[in-house]
């Protein structure tokens, strides 16, 4: 599936904060903004418990950085307003981001400390990626994060992604966007499906069947139009009297009944042997209604064929936010060579210096350590898988990041680091990290 190629992406130059600007200002007056620079996206933490992290949302930060300028309307705001001076509006009136970029793939696992996105150009170029930068990762990464969890209690039934009525809208797209890459099956989100080529699906809700004079009129509609295969939503009075008139209606082909309400456990055994009796052993049960990976896990042990997903998934499941920051951890002195700089405030500090990541793995292909090398490339025993990859160079993008190729493709990057990190990310109980981050100094 492909995607269209009308879909315009908004220009992304104000997704920013005011000081971004000022600090712009004030670097082109010292005579710094144009040192080399490098700044690194990293998390601290994990949220609270959790032992991993899933990296989302760099395909769309890469596409908004390509599309990142100053416009007419935008530099005539920030002069009206006073926001910069005239020099800052005449290198605005030119900015392009002309830099490098690395970075962890999009559904490839983090710990605190990996270095997730590393941005290689001016101060003045990478500064003001600053806060765009940070708003997509933290979303992106903190849906990503709690899809996993979802998709591992799940086990091998399938996921729908149904929480657009519970965000904002453009986040609605993105969560969708994130979720499938972590392992759902669908999105119900049509933008989703046009911008990404994801597969969306959904039949009815209950106003449907209220439309009607009767819940047997709302069924026959709906099959006379969608087909025996769809699925009717069966719990808008009576669950045992909808369930049978469903398959009255609609014969053995019946696609599936789904469950919204009430003791989903019970209701879905009580449900699958009325189904089995009346000869629809294909019938397939879909259950919605607040889940999230604790609800999902609860009903392993039920006749559930899939799950559909909303408020719990685009909140993050009680992570909304992958609490990630953007720091200035090298850049060049008057004489052009690189300095490691860091901060050193308590509770916040970080490491400087350019880093390097690889993920080390035992003889059976497990990962035991995140190592981080400063200033060096940490050495490969040889089983051991280099981290970052190259996403931008000399400010163009490069291929096979973005768009419906970026998603299949960071689909299976989260698929292969599930399968390659200890068993222990499986339980959804709380714990330390899956494996520690070790740094290696020159």
């Amino acid at each position: 599936m492909s995607t269209s190629a009308s879909w315009d992406h908004p220009r992304t130059s104000f997704y920013t904060d005011h000081y971004e600007l000022t600090m712009l200002q004030a670097s082109l007056h010292s005579g710094a903004a144009h040192r080399r620079s490098v700044f690194e996206a990293f998390a601290r933490r994990l949220p609270d418990g959790r032992r991993y992290g899933i990296v989302a949302g760099t395909g769309r930060l890469l596409e908004g950085i390509a599309d990142f300028r100053f416009g007419e309307a935008e530099l005539d705001f920030l002069g009206r307003t006073g926001v910069v001076n005239q020099d800052t509006l005449d290198y605005l009136s030119n900015y392009r981001f002309s830099g490098d970029i690395w970075g962890y793939p999009e559904g490839e696992a983090y710990f605190p400390n990996s270095p997730i996105l590393i941005v290689e150009s001016t101060f003045a170029e990478a500064c003001m990626l600053e806060t765009y930068l940070l708003s997509v990762l933290n979303h992106d990464s903190a849906i990503a994060s709690a899809a996993s969890r979802m998709i591992t209690a799940a086990g091998n039934r399938p996921c729908i992604e149904m929480g657009s009525r519970r965000t904002h809208e453009e986040s609605a797209v993105a969560a969708a966007r994130a979720a499938v890459i972590a392992g759902f099956a669908s999105t119900s989100n049509l933008e989703a499906g046009f911008r990404y080529g994801i597969k969306t699906v959904g039949t009815a809700a209950h106003s449907f069947t209220l439309l009607h004079d009767t819940e047997r009129e709302a069924f026959e509609a709906q099959i006379a139009s969608l087909g025996p295969g769809t699925s009717l939503l069966v719990d808008t009075y009576d669950v045992e009297a909808a369930v049978r008139a469903a398959v009255e209606l609609a014969g053995p082909g019946l696609g599936g009944v789904r469950l919204d309400s009430g003791d989903l456990v019970a209701q879905a055994q009580w449900v699958r042997r009325l189904l089995d009796e009346l000869g629809n052993v294909n019938t397939k049960i879909v259950v919605t209604s607040d889940l999230d990976e604790f609800a999902i896990a609860a009903l392993q042990s039920a006749p559930v064929d899939s799950y559909g997903v909303g408020t719990s998934l685009v909140t993050g499941s009680g992570a909304p936010t992958a609490s990630m920051v953007y720091k200035l951890v090298s850049r060049t002195d008057d004489a052009g060579n690189f300095v490691s700089v860091a901060k050193t405030a308590k509770n916040k500090t970080s490491m400087g210096g350019r880093k390097y990541a690889l993920r080390k793995l035992n003889e059976r292909g497990v990962a035991t350590q995140e190592i981080v090398g400063i200033g060096h490339r940490p050495e490969d025993d040889g089983n051991d898988r280099p981290l970052l990859q190259q996403f931008m160079k000399n400010g163009e993008l490069l291929p096979g990041w973005t768009g419906h190729e970026g998603v299949v493709r960071a689909r299976q990057r989260h698929a292969d680091t599930m399968a390659e990190l200890p068993g222990v990310v499986n339980r959804l109980q709380r714990g330390e990290p899956a494996i520690p981050t070790i740094y290696e100094e020159n």
